[in-house]
């Protein structure tokens, strides 16, 4: 699991809290809980903060605040059990799932506080994953998860691809919602704050490895070569955070273009147009139409570069309607041909929204030669993006004038891709002229 120092873990999870609670006005206490390796699985509070009325400051170190503070509390003691207070802690671990007090007076697992006659206010408690692979470099060679039971003597975990290494908990003045703006929001950013936490433990590992190899010499160097192999392997995950983050400023950046000019969503609005067609079709292909229904919603969250989605486009949907068209033994369906026709090409008008030239030159809140600049570098198709295109955008996002939701986290998390992405093209160099000199027996002693 995630074993990250003190101070590096306390730091992470402070940014991600002053990030929530600056970003939800009706957010006033943020806590983040560290939760530790199976099968102890100890939940520990890693730190807590409440903002002032003037959403400016907030206060950390409140010790005594959590049942769970240092040294925590281990999955015996939290888990759900008979004949004791089932607590929300317990489903975010074991269900990988979220828990959101809608109606603190009926919550189900705020029993415990009901009896002492304490009301819990209005929260929203979100786990952080992290994929099983990303943790295990190896799990083909003899390594176990030693995975807790349920009181039920069922093992947690053994059928998810992911565990969980931290829970999220947001304290909320005013009601929300299940599935509510503040919740998703909380939800995407638990998958940043894991991200994040990954990448340190990925840092951390890799500097290890780097300083024994300086003790260790030619034993050192076998064990290089494979345990380093693995990490250069991780090279692909820090290309696709750093092209999940792009997405993420692309996302923004149309949203906000699109609101300041008034102009309703195209993508969504052709996706709705496609789903109407798919209902009003008669007998043709149930397997087909679901398939394209699961693919309209899927590019509907996705944010890709022009050229990449038109590509997307046309191989998940344009060829899937094309076959539909074709196989449909109701005449009548054919009539929806054209319909069809007309929404694929907004899908793909919709790629390139942020580039659009009308919308753009309507747009007059940030200068020209920074506006196109910006939209050459997040619309390029850039499959390995070099620290100097991250250099590029990350000088950009210090300009307020692009005035982007989460304008100064995607800048922070792109400095540390890009410090990441250094490190491993350095060990890479590094593996190879080290295992030149193994292969050749040029190690000098």
């Amino acid at each position: 699991m995630i074993n990250l120092d003190k101070d590096t873990l306390e730091r992470a999870c402070k940014e991600m809290i002053e990030t929530i609670l600056f970003c939800l006005s009706n957010a006033y206490k943020g806590t983040v809980y560290h939760i530790g390796p199976p099968p102890e699985l100890r939940a520990v509070r890693v730190a807590s903060g409440i903002i002032d009325d003037s959403r400016e400051k907030i206060e950390w170190e409140l010790e005594g605040s959590s049942d769970f503070d240092p040294p925590g509390k281990s999955w015996l003691e939290y888990r759900d059990e008979p004949n004791r207070p089932l607590e929300a802690m317990a489903w975010c671990v074991e269900k990988q799932k979220s828990w959101t007090s809608e109606d603190p007076k009926q919550d189900i697992r705020g029993r415990r506080y009901q009896r002492e006659g304490v009301l819990e206010d209005y929260h929203h408690m979100e786990p952080v994953l992290i994929r099983k692979s990303d943790l295990i470099v190896d799990s083909n060679n003899g390594i176990n998860i030693n995975f807790p039971t349920n009181y039920e003597g069922k093992r947690i975990w053994e059928d998810s691809d992911y565990v969980v290494v931290a829970v999220i908990k947001i304290n909320f003045k005013n009601p929300i919602k299940i599935n509510g703006p503040e919740t998703k929001i909380i939800k995407k950013l638990s998958r940043t704050l894991g991200t994040e936490l990954l990448s340190y433990q990925l840092k951390n590992e890799t500097l290890q490895v780097m300083k024994r190899l300086a003790r260790e010499k030619l034993e050192t160097c076998n064990a290089l070569a494979h345990t380093l192999r693995n990490a250069l392997a991780k090279s692909g995950l820090i290309f696709s955070l750093i092209k999940l983050e792009l997405a993420t400023l692309r996302e923004q950046w149309e949203k906000k273009l699109l609101q300041d000019c008034k102009q309703r969503e195209l993508k969504r609005e052709a996706i709705e147009e496609l789903n109407k067609a798919l209902e009003k079709m008669g007998g043709s292909s149930d397997k087909l139409k679901r398939s394209l229904a699961e693919v309209h919603q899927k590019f509907l969250n996705m944010s890709l570069p022009p050229d990449m989605g038109e590509r997307w486009v046309k191989m998940q949907i344009e060829e899937k309607w094309n076959k539909l068209l074709h196989e449909t033994a109701d005449k009548q369906d054919k009539k929806y041909a054209k319909e069809v026709k007309q929404g694929i090409e907004k899908l793909k008008k919709s790629l390139y929204i942020g580039k659009d030239p009308v919308l753009l030159s309507n747009y007059k809140k940030i200068p020209e030669e920074l506006k196109r600049e910006w939209i050459d570098l997040i619309y390029k198709d850039v499959d390995y993006p070099d620290p100097e295109f991250l250099d590029r955008i990350s000088r950009i996002l210090e300009d307020k004038t692009l005035n982007l939701p989460y304008q100064e986290k995607s800048r922070k998390s792109l400095i540390r891709l890009k410090a990441l992405l250094e490190i491993i093209s350095e060990l890479e160099h590094n593996i190879n002229v080290i295992l030149n000199q193994v292969l050749n027996g040029n190690i000098k002693t």
